[in-house]
């Protein structure tokens, strides 16, 4: 099993350097770390009074674990989670906050489980896993990371900006796509004809 040091440093290097696209919400952002997260933790690294840009080009490699470790799994409690569920559900909140656990909320209802959709991980979330876990515990993962593509594929479907995260120009699987199946075993991989008939009406 990876320890929550081994997941951050993988999210920080799936996540790569300094970007600062115009399409991304986040803004500029350094190892997945958004000058927005950076703000509300008061991160002015360059001491000048302002949090901008130029902070996030100062983060290093290991504020950014620690940053994910402190913030994106402990405060959230992704701890309390089975160990199968721990890697992707925190990659997922790194990349998309608390949705990642609304995802994992809806996902156990459709085990049957009875959890308010509400983002956090108390022992209501906790009990429903264990639940799902005991009826299907060797695909709970798989349908996770399944539910990961979707929410990608759909968050696609309704921002036209976003289509390339998950598209490529050539009509590939976007970065969002392919981040999604790093957690799902490989039978359940969407193939590329399929892909391509998803994203068909995006034009």
């Amino acid at each position: 099993m990876q320890t929550v040091d081994e997941i951050a440093r993988a999210i920080v290097r799936r996540e790569g350097g300094y970007v600062n696209d115009p399409d991304d919400l986040g803004g500029a952002t350094k190892y997945g770390v958004t000058v927005h997260t950076m703000r509300r933790l008061g991160l002015d690294l360059t001491r000048d009074g302002v949090v901008d840009a130029h902070d996030v080009l100062a983060l290093s490699e290991a504020e950014a674990v620690e940053i994910f470790k402190t913030h994106y799994f402990f405060k959230p409690s992704i701890g309390d989670l089975p160990a199968v569920l721990q890697s992707s559900v925190f990659d997922m909140y790194v990349n998309a906050g608390n949705h990642a656990v609304k995802i994992l909320q809806r996902m156990l209802a459709k085990f049957g489980q009875s959890v308010m959709v509400d983002g956090a991980i108390g022992p209501q979330t906790c009990a429903a896993v264990k639940a799902a876990m005991a009826i299907a515990s060797g695909y709970l993962a798989d349908a996770y990371g399944l539910e990961r593509r979707a929410y990608y594929y759909a968050l696609a479907d309704s921002r036209v900006a976003s289509r390339k995260y998950a598209r490529t120009q050539a009509g590939g699987k976007g970065g969002w796509i392919l981040r999604a199946e790093e957690f799902i075993a490989p039978k359940y991989h969407i193939t590329l004809t399929d892909h391509k008939k998803r994203c068909a009406k995006w034009g």
